[in-house]
């Protein structure tokens, strides 16, 4: 039973869908809006056809719908009529038209720009899948840290797995530009911090203080960190800031924080570990880079109590391009064996 009080009354409408607006960056002055009509072909079904953005890079590089339309196998009319709608979608002009030709627009150039981002994404995915059942193969310039020791077994197991592949190896401790210097990817110590990059944690290592057992005999084993003090000190400068490196000793509660002396600075972990080898000294390093000394006894650790400190790996190659298989297969092999650095 209809209720008396809405008698008489129109009945309610459903709120009618609103024009799509979009608004074009480039009238900021006077905030303008361009009004879509709700008639025809939704706007994202318009943009998400590929076949309309390759269309619209067509006319924009032939700067003609008859010649578009010849090689797309359309007559020039439908060639225009798909830019047409492409331009009803975005609500902006990609194209200023004359009897004779047809010239991008402002906006035009800033939407060409997109589309062949996006189709060249659609052609590196066909290609990658072509690949899959090939052997990735191809030159793959890599940045590394001076750390030979651990890496060069891994680069050397890499080789003999895939051997269609060519190594460019750059070792160097300094901060590389990736993009600008042309290299796929580098291997660093450290947390990443540039935001052009994409970023994958290898693994973690741990750091010890080490001197050969000549020299502790000599000069005594070191219990706490004030006896450092009283030690020769092999340091370590990074090349990318000049600072020297500190030791991140934890001091007992009874014993105030000391600056550490300085008897000698270095750029590399090997310098550092062949001094300690020659009895010169105390040095603090990765314990990968001094595994066969420990296990020999040529070196020894000390305060490990007092040392608590681990490096990370991390692999860097630049984001928003496509991966390679060349470079895909290499970041899972080193990510694989570099997992638990020992």
């Amino acid at each position: 039973m209809v209720d008396s009080a809405a008698r008489g009354k129109k009945p309610v409408q459903a709120p009618r869908i609103m024009d799509w607006q979009v608004r074009n960056p480039h009238h900021g002055r006077t905030g303008k809006a361009f009004t879509l009509s709700p008639r025809g072909p939704h706007p994202m079904s318009v943009l998400d056809n590929l076949a309309n953005l390759q269309t619209f890079v067509h006319a924009a590089e032939t700067r003609s719908f008859v010649e578009t339309g010849r090689v797309q196998g359309i007559s020039a009319s439908a060639a225009g009529k798909c830019v047409a709608r492409l331009e009803q979608a975005l609500g902006v002009r990609l194209f200023h038209r004359s009897t004779r030709s047809i010239t991008l627009t402002a906006e035009g150039h800033l939407f060409l720009v997109r589309c062949r981002r996006i189709l060249d994404e659609r052609d590196a995915a066909r290609t990658e899948l072509a690949r899959q059942g090939a052997a990735p193969s191809g030159v793959l310039r890599i940045s590394l840290p001076l750390v030979g020791d651990l890496t060069l077994p891994l680069l050397a197991e890499f080789m003999a797995a895939y051997p269609d592949i060519r190594l460019e190896l750059d070792f160097s401790d300094r901060l590389v530009d990736v993009i600008e210097e042309g290299f796929d990817a580098v291997l660093r110590v450290g947390e990443p911090s540039d935001s052009r990059m994409n970023a994958r944690r290898l693994g973690v290592f741990p750091r010890r203080v080490v001197a050969s057992p000549a020299y502790l005999q000599r000069r005594g084993i070191p219990r706490t960190p004030t006896d450092l003090l009283q030690h020769t000190l092999l340091h370590y400068r990074f090349p990318s800031t000049g600072k020297l490196e500190p030791w991140p000793l934890h001091w007992p509660d009874d014993e105030a924080p000391q600056e550490l002396p300085v008897h000698m600075v270095a750029n590399t972990i090997e310098a550092r570990v062949a001094l300690a080898l020659r009895d010169c000294g105390l040095a603090f390093v990765p314990v990968h880079s001094v595994r066969d000394a420990l296990a020999s006894g040529r070196l020894q650790t000390v305060l490990d109590a007092h040392v608590h400190s681990c490096g990370t790996f991390h692999l860097l190659w630049p984001s928003g391009r496509h991966v390679l298989p060349k470079l895909r297969v290499f970041i899972d092999f080193v990510g694989a064996r570099l997992d638990n650095v020992p």
